[in-house]
């Protein structure tokens, strides 16, 4: 018999003690990751595609109906132009807020989405305490022992790095989005929802994909598997609503006036770039595999289980991917990593729970198999605190760890860039950083289906910093594409930094210069007219040395 108290209860033991002690680390751990992610909205780090999430707020906020290309100067549609990034345009127009406050406001809705998403898809499976901080513990944490960073992957690395991008704010809104057609779908307990809720759902399911549209592919996957899975199975009405909303999501997509959507599909050029998706997986995510385990477990309850039906259809796409030579169908990865980490997350939290209430200790080692998997994905992403953290105050082990590390910052050129000039280079940061702050270069840093001259103008590109090529040609090229300003390295390729077409108006790190074109290009105005300089990207990310690129494309 348990022992009682002064007051008659019984008095709690040493395993409630220990249940209510892990369940305040979990929280604890969850609640300092997201700590340090706020803090990473704060400092924004640079490493990757933030500049041209920076300049679609530029052009739209020019010319919010008809922006154009984000990077060059050509009047074409982009995918990057989508609901969220329209709205944080307005916003930053009835503001007067500067680019980077607003991407700062968008990271902070990300984070919010993505934690409430991830909260409440989880809820919709178990009701068990801990599985919420333990699901956004294995999401942040549970990949591999090789670090690995993308935009719409919501690692701690890929989040520090992304928490800006349209990505984050869609996984989080398509997390909720699934949550909600759980809830819509009913239950054994419940009724379906009417019409409206569906149409509700078609409409936000359009948004997820005009959005990020490799995170809505993930969606759809989910929307199939959330579908598949549902028990009790829906009845032909349900499945009339399913169909309404099915053509709604079709007819907003086919509405949106900033870009074809149903064009995208033939869109070519961006498996190159998403073919080290397929690299080294072992060590990318073998920590997964504790999910792949989990996943396996419910399976075997439940052929239909929600989340191993959409761990199924995400790994069959990534694999055909694969197979095919299509290696962008590779972003639809989270669509396998998700289900199992949060497969992961439920069955300790449940089996944890179950235990308690029998007294036993057979959950202890899946327990500590989960917590050792946790610390070595927070050990491989530790380098994420040399973005919010001076070397000085880190711990003597943690100077040394790998990370992805910040770029150069290009304010020293652009502060003297007017917004609307065309740049000519050929320097991977600076095609990357400088439209950021409202310039064009002559070629765009990312592929564009959209763009019809793409090729030319990297040819042109190519052609001008040719050392073969003769002074006449490449002064050719600055006025056919009106390039008032070069930046180049000094004694490198182009012309010489004494060349009477050309003035200093800058010197950078690393060699790097800026020279405005004095002969040619005086006249030729941009499409788009030329403003007044930047600001020297005032309030934007904190700069950091010289670095690697994080791999993404188009975030």
């Amino acid at each position: 018999m348990a022992a009682r108290g002064a007051t008659g209860l019984p008095r709690p033991g040493p395993d409630a003690g220990r249940r209510a002690a892990g369940g305040a680390a979990l929280l604890l751990a969850a609640l300092l990751l997201a700590a340090l992610l706020l803090l990473m909205v704060v400092r924004l780090p640079w490493a990757g595609d933030l500049g041209m999430h920076a300049a679609v707020l530029e052009r739209l906020r020019t010319d919010l109906p008809h922006p154009g290309n984000p990077l060059v100067d050509a009047h074409t549609p982009s995918p990057y132009y989508s609901p969220w990034t329209v709205l944080l345009a307005v916003v930053a127009e009835a503001t007067g807020w500067h680019t980077f406050l607003v991407l700062r406001l968008a990271a902070f809705v990300g984070l919010v989405l993505l934690v409430t998403g991830v909260g409440a898809f989880v809820v919709t499976f178990t009701r068990r305490a801990a599985a919420v901080p333990l699901a956004l513990l294995c999401v942040l944490l549970l990949y591999g022992v090789r670090l690995f960073a993308w935009s719409g992957f919501p690692g701690l690395t890929s989040l520090s790095l992304s928490l800006a991008y349209p990505s984050t704010f869609t996984l989080g809104l398509a997390l909720h989005f699934l949550a909600l057609l759980r809830r819509a779908l009913g239950g054994r307990t419940e009724s379906a929802r009417g019409l409206p809720a569906f149409l509700a759902l078609g409409a936000l399911l359009a948004c997820v994909l005009l959005s990020h549209q490799f995170t809505g592919a993930v969606a759809v996957l989910g929307a199939a598997a959330m579908l598949l899975g549902a028990r009790p199975w829906p009845d032909r009405a349900v499945w009339a609503r399913v169909g309404v909303a099915g053509v709604l999501t079709l007819v907003v997509l086919a509405l949106w006036p900033y870009y074809p959507f149903y064009s995208l599909p033939g869109a070519g050029g961006l498996d190159d770039i998403h073919r080290p998706l397929y690299d080294h997986l072992a060590a990318k995510f073998c920590l997964v595999g504790l999910g792949v385990v989990a996943l396996m477990a419910r399976g075997g309850r439940d052929r239909r289980d929600p989340l191993a039906i959409f761990f199924v259809l995400g790994l069959a796409v990534f694999a055909a991917g694969g197979l095919s030579g299509h290696h962008s169908w590779g972003r639809i990865l989270p669509a396998v990593l998700l289900p199992a980490q949060l497969a992961l997350a439920i069955e300790v939290a449940d089996a944890g729970a179950d235990a308690f209430a029998r007294r036993s200790r057979a959950v202890v080692p899946a327990v500590a198999v989960t917590v050792l998997a946790l610390l070595a994905g927070a050990w491989t992403q530790a380098g994420v605190l040399t973005y919010v953290l001076r070397d000085a105050a880190l711990p003597p082990v943690l100077r040394d760890v790998h990370r992805i590390a910040p770029w150069p910052s290009f304010a020293w050129a652009a502060r003297h860039v007017p917004k609307g000039a065309t740049v000519m280079t050929d320097n991977y940061f600076a095609l990357r950083m400088l439209p950021a702050y409202g310039p064009y270069t002559v070629a765009p840093a990312y592929p564009d289906f959209f763009l019809p001259d793409e090729r030319r103008r990297r040819e042109a590109t190519r052609r001008y910093f040719d050392p073969a090529t003769a002074r006449a040609e490449r002064l050719g090229i600055l006025k056919e594409y009106g390039a008032r300003w070069v930046v180049q390295r000094i004694g490198g390729p182009g012309l010489p930094e004494n060349d009477p077409s050309l003035r200093k108006a800058a010197q950078g790190p690393g060699g790097l210069a800026l020279f405005e074109v004095a002969e040619v290009g005086r006249g030729v105005v941009s499409a788009r007219g030329v403003g007044a300089p930047t600001p020297g990207g005032a309030g934007g990310p904190t700069p950091g040395g010289a670095g690697t690129s994080t791999p993404g494309g188009a975030g």
